[in-house]
């Protein structure tokens, strides 16, 4: 996996994480927690797809490897 795809994947991984959890606290999130007490299901897989991207994107940058 070169460099370029590596920090995409670790940018995009970044901005997921951060409209999860822009998501969980919205007011539809809120409502959704109150009725049901657990977050909606795009919020937790925003969260999951983000964890999940910046761990590989992380993991590529620093690895190394061939740059562009």
């Amino acid at each position: 996996m070169n460099k370029a795809i590596s920090l995409a994947l670790l940018v995009g991984g970044i901005i997921l994480i951060i409209y999860g959890v822009s998501a969980n606290d919205s007011l539809s999130g809120r409502f959704t927690r109150f009725f049901t007490g657990s977050p909606t299901d795009e919020t937790i897989w925003m969260l999951l797809g983000g964890i999940v991207a910046t761990i590989v994107g992380a993991a590529g940058v620093l690895r190394g490897g061939k740059s562009d």
